[in-house]
C-alpha cells in the first residue's frame, strides 16, 4: 500500500542539512513519550506535532491512520527531521510498516520512522514471569493485534490478551482523571482484562495517554501485577538506536530546543499540554492535509 497515488508528493525537495528530532501524535498523548526522550536525550532538537483537529485516531481505520499519519510525517521531513517517531500507539500499529517499507525509499531512503510497539515489547518480554501479557490500548490498537504479532516474534511463548479502553483517552483530554467516572471506567476495563485471563502477572499501557491515569491504574490493579507505561522504554531505546546508527545521529541537531505544533487551536493545545509537561509552552499551528 502506498500514498503515492497523489503525484504532489513524488515532487518534494526535502532539506539535507541536520536537522531536530521529529514527535508525532495523533492529539497530547505522545507529550508523555517526549517528555521521557527529552529526559534521557536532553541535548537534542525537537518538534511535537499533534494532530489534534483529526484526534482520535483509534476508532479510524487502517488507511485513513495510514493517510493521516503519512501526511504528518511528510510535514516534520519538510521541518527538516531526518528521524520521526510515532509516539502513537495506533499509527504504530496502523501506519508505521506500510510507511517504512513503501513510501521511505520514494520520500528519501536515508531517513527514519520508528514506532513505539517494539521498544515496550523487547523490555515487556523480558520481565513477565507466567508468561502471560495484558495490553491496555485503543480499539484501533487491540483490534489490529499488533502487539500479539510483535510478541509472536520476539517471544513465541508469551500469550498476549488484549483490552480495549474506549474511554480512558476522552477522560485524560478532558482533564477528567481525577473524577469519580475516572473509577468507574478505570476499573471496568481492568477488571474486563484480567477476568480473560487469571495468569497475567504484566500489564502494558498500550496508549500514551493512560499514563496520567496511573494512580487511579495502580488503585485497581491488583497486587504483583507490573504495570509498564512506555515512555522511559521507548527512551532509552531511540538512545541505543542512535549509538548504533551514527550517520542518522549526525543528522541530528543538539540545541536542546523543542518546538510544538497542533493543527487545532494554538490556545487549546497549550492549555491542555500543561496537563501533560506541567508547564506552559508556546505552540504553533500546522496544516497537514494541504
Amino acid at each position: 500500500m502506498s500514498f503515492y497515488k497523489n503525484l504532489k508528493f513524488m515532487s518534494l525537495i526535502l532539506p539535507t542539512q541536520p536537522g531536530p528530532i521529529g514527535v508525532f501524535d495523533s492529539g497530547y498523548g505522545g507529550l508523555t513519550i517526549l517528555s521521557e526522550i527529552r529526559k534521557v536525550l536532553p541535548m537534542y532538537d525537537y518538534i511535537y506535532l499533534g494532530d489534534n483537529a483529526r484526534t482520535p485516531y483509534g476508532t479510524r481505520s487502517f488507511d485513513i491512520v495510514y493517510e493521516f499519519t503519512l501526511q504528518a510525517v511528510q510535514r516534520l521531513f519538510e521541518k527538516g527531521c531526518h528521524l520521526v517517531i510515532l509516539a502513537c500507539n495506533t499509527a504504530s500499529a496502523k501506519a508505521l510498516r506500510s510507511i517504512q517499507v513503501c513510501d521511505l525509499p520514494i520520500l528519501d531512503p536515508s531517513r527514519r520512522v520508528l514506532g513505539v510497539i517494539r521498544p515496550t515489547v523487547e523490555h515487556v518480554g523480558q520481565l513477565s514471569r507466567s508468561r502471560h501479557i495484558g495490553v491496555l490500548g485503543t480499539a484501533g490498537t487491540i483490534k489490529s493485534e499488533s502487539y500479539v504479532l510483535e510478541f509472536r516474534k520476539l517471544f513465541p511463548d508469551i500469550r498476549v490478551i488484549g483490552q480495549a479502553c474506549p474511554m480512558w483517552v476522552p477522560l485524560v483530554e478532558y482533564n477528567e482523571m481525577y473524577s469519580d467516572g475516572a473509577d468507574y471506567f478505570v476499573k471496568k476495563y481492568i477488571q474486563a482484562l484480567l477476568s480473560q485471563d487469571e495468569q497475567i502477572d504484566t500489564v502494558v499501557l498500550g496508549c500514551t495517554h493512560y499514563p496520567l491515569l496511573l494512580p487511579k491504574i495502580k488503585k485497581y490493579m491488583p497486587a504483583g501485577i507490573t504495570i509498564v507505561s512506555q515512555g522511559e522504554w521507548v527512551a532509552k531505546s531511540l538512545q541505543y538506536y542512535l549509538q548504533r546508527h551514527p550517520e542518522i545521529d549526525a543528522r541530528c541537531t543538539r540545541g536542546a530546543h523543542c518546538t510544538y505544533y497542533t493543527t487545532e487551536s494554538e490556545e487549546k493545545f497549550a492549555e491542555s499540554a500543561s496537563t501533560f509537561l506541567q508547564k506552559n509552552i508556546e505552540v504553533h499551528h500546522l496544516d497537514i492535509n494541504e
